[in-house]
């Protein structure tokens, strides 16, 4: 199945006209006609079926013929994260975490960050991209680049850890996670967070944790946390 993606699909919503650069994927790679079906989602977790009244390499059309919602999971993923110095690693750390599922990101920036801008627009782009690779019909939250002392100021209901590679007392990841809850895990730069960071953590009521023996990329460990959420929960 092709998947593509509309954010301004609605349940009301009776045709879809793609844009140019989709038209004529449509159109020319992938070859479909009138009357082909096509299935897309809004990033909201509704599929819709669409079927096409009109191809042309330079616009394509399409009715909206039915739609169902797909089931969420039982429980939210929310990464808190430290761009890497490196983009590339940074990006396929969102095309991972995507395809395997995740909620929510947000870049922080902390005292050891090394890259403190983001590219919010490529970004979005990759997220959508392993969205619809994947099959999935939830798009993950982008949240802006935030400061860690900003970030950790924030109310938050969900089971709060951060891994990090000081040598103080930490459990491990695996014997803290609770199934079917909501996590968010703040991950470092590649420096690591500073202690002072790792106190204001704690004080705001965080859980130390650590990843596994060997000392992990900020990326690598972003899709470790990620994933073992995941695998308890299946």
């Amino acid at each position: 199945m092709q998947l593509f993606y509309n954010h301004t699909l609605t349940t009301s919503s009776s045709e879809i006209k793609f844009s140019r650069e989709e038209s004529k994927h449509i159109a020319k790679v992938l070859r479909k006609k009138e009357g082909d079906q096509l299935h897309i989602t809004n990033g909201y977790g509704f599929l819709f079926f669409a079927r096409i009244t009109f191809s042309n390499p330079s616009q394509c059309i399409a009715k909206i013929e039915n739609y169902e919602q797909q089931q969420h999971r039982k429980y939210k993923v929310h990464l808190a994260v430290a761009p890497t110095k490196m983009n590339d690693r940074f990006e396929w750390f969102l095309e991972k975490a995507t395809e395997i599922g995740i909620d929510e990101i947000t870049p922080i920036i902390c005292d050891h960050s090394e890259r403190k801008i983001i590219k919010a627009e490529r970004f979005e782009r990759i997220l959508q991209s392993a969205m619809k690779q994947s099959l999935q019909c939830y798009l993950p939250k982008l949240n802006p680049a935030i400061t860690f002392s900003k970030f950790i100021q924030q109310e938050n209901e969900d089971q709060l850890l951060i891994a990090h590679c000081e040598e103080t007392k930490k459990q491990s990841l695996k014997s803290v996670l609770l199934p079917k809850a909501n996590t968010t895990i703040l991950i470092g730069p590649e420096g690591d967070f500073s202690t002072k960071e790792i106190n204001e953590a704690l004080n705001s009521g965080y859980i130390p944790v650590t990843l596994g023996e060997t000392r992990l990329r900020t990326e690598t460990a972003a899709i470790v946390a990620v994933h073992s959420i995941a695998f308890i929960n299946n």
